[in-house]
C-alpha cells in the first residue's frame, strides 16, 4: 500500500460514520443534522478493548472543584473518546508524512491540536485534562501539553484602562493576535513556543512567566471561546480563526439553568477554601453571608458569565467535531460525532 493509498484508508477509518440516529434538527427548513448522536451505552460500546489506563489516585487528581471523576465515567466516555482520538492522530501524521516527503522535507512532524470550548463552570479543564492523561498513555504519541486561553487574557491592567474588567471571558478580553501567533509557532513545528501564564488565585495573567511548548505530540487547548469565527473582511483579507489550528474540536455542553448552579455551587466551595486566603483576589467574598455569597455569585453570572454564554459561547457549539452532553450531576448524558 503507497503512502497516499494509506492516508486515505485511515482517514475513511476515523470519518466512518458508526451512530444509530441523526441529532434532531432544530431548524424547520434543515432536514438532516451534521452530527450522529450516541447514547451514553451505544458510545461506551466503542471503547472495543482500550485499555484502563488511570487508577482511582489519579481521578481524584485529576477531578475538578464540584466534579469527582468516577472510573465509570472514564471507562465509558473517556476511553472510547480517547481511541477515537488516537485514531485521527494516526491519520494526521499519516497525511504529514506524505505532505513532507511531496516537499523533500526530512521530518515532517506537525502537533495534533484539540480544542476544548464550553462555558465557565461545565468542566472544560477536567475534560482537557483527563485527555491529556489519557493520550499521552498511547505509544504512538507520548507527549501531550495543555495550554489554557486564560492566558491569553489581557491583564487586568489593561483591561481596566479599556474599560473592560465586567468584560474579562468576553472575546474582546483576549489578546487574540498573541494566540493566533502561538498557535501558528506551534503548528508550523517550531522546536519552542512560549504561552503566557494565568493564575486564578491572583485573577490575572503573571509577569514573566510562561508556559513552554517544545513541539509536542499532541497539544489541547481550553478555552471559552476557541471556536467562535471572525468577522469576515470584504477584502477577503481575514486573518486566521483560533479553531482553524485545530485538528479536531469538542464542546462541553448542559443546560444554561444547570451551569449556572454549578456556577453558583464552585463559588460557595471556593468561598470556604481559597477565597479565605488574605493574597487571593476574591478574598473579599470570605466574608460574606452564605445568602449574601449566593446572591453575588448569582449576580455575576446572569451579568457576565450567562451574557457571554448566551452571545458568544453557545452559538459555537456547532462548530465542534464532538459534543459532550452533560445531565445535571456532570455525567455525560450523550455524544454527538460531527459526519459532516
Amino acid at each position: 500500500m503507497n503512502d497516499i493509498t494509506r492516508a486515505r484508508a485511515l482517514l475513511a477509518a476515523v470519518g466512518k460514520p458508526i451512530g444509530i440516529e441523526p441529532m434532531p434538527h432544530t431548524a424547520a427548513t434543515l432536514q438532516f443534522s451534521p452530527y450522529q448522536t450516541f447514547s451514553r451505552d451505544e458510545w461506551a460500546h466503542l471503547r472495543e478493548d482500550t485499555p484502563m489506563t488511570l487508577v482511582p489516585r489519579e481521578l481524584e487528581q485529576l477531578s475538578g472543584v464540584i466534579e469527582e471523576l468516577s472510573v465509570e465515567e472514564v471507562e465509558q466516555i473517556y476511553l472510547p473518546l480517547s481511541r477515537l482520538l488516537n485514531l485521527y492522530v494516526a491519520a494526521a501524521q499519516e497525511l504529514d508524512a506524505v505532505t513532507a516527503r511531496f516537499l523533500g522535507r526530512k521530518n515532517g512532524k506537525v502537533p495534533f491540536i484539540i480544542g476544548v470550548a464550553g462555558s465557565v463552570a461545565v468542566g472544560k479543564s477536567t475534560t482537557a485534562r483527563v485527555l491529556k492523561a489519557l493520550l499521552a498513555r498511547w505509544p504512538d504519541h507520548p507527549s501531550v501539553d495543555l495550554v489554557t486561553t486564560d492566558g491569553f487574557l489581557f491583564p487586568n491592567e489593561e483591561l481596566e484602562r479599556r474599560g473592560l474588567m465586567n468584560r474579562k471571558g468576553f472575546p474582546e478580553s483576549f489578546d487574540t493576535a498573541r494566540l493566533l501567533n502561538f498557535l501558528g509557532e506551534v503548528k508550523s513545528g517550531r522546536d519552542r513556543a512560549e504561552a503566557p501564564v494565568y493564575s486564578h488565585f491572583h485573577y490575572d495573567v503573571l509577569p514573566g512567566q510562561a508556559v513552554v511548548v517544545e513541539r509536542p505530540d499532541i497539544l489541547i487547548v481550553e478555552g471559552l471561546n476557541v471556536l467562535q469565527p471572525a468577522r469576515l473582511p470584504r477584502d477577503g483579507m481575514a486573518i486566521p480563526f483560533v479553531s482553524d489550528f485545530f485538528d479536531f474540536s469538542i464542546y462541553i455542553d448542559a443546560e444554561p439553568h444547570v451551569i449556572e448552579r454549578w456556577y453558583v455551587e464552585r463559588f460557595m466551595r471556593l468561598r470556604a477554601t481559597a477565597f479565605r486566603d488574605p493574597g487571593a483576589y476574591f478574598h473579599r467574598y470570605a466574608s460574606l453571608s452564605p445568602e449574601e455569597a449566593n446572591a453575588r455569585a448569582l449576580e455575576i453570572w446572569h451579568t457576565i458569565n450567562r451574557v457571554n454564554l448566551d452571545e458568544n459561547i453557545l452559538p459555537t457549539r456547532q462548530r465542534a467535531r464532538l459534543i459532550l452532553r452533560k445531565g445535571d450531576t456532570h455525567r455525560i448524558e450523550s455524544v454527538a460525532l460531527r459526519k459532516v
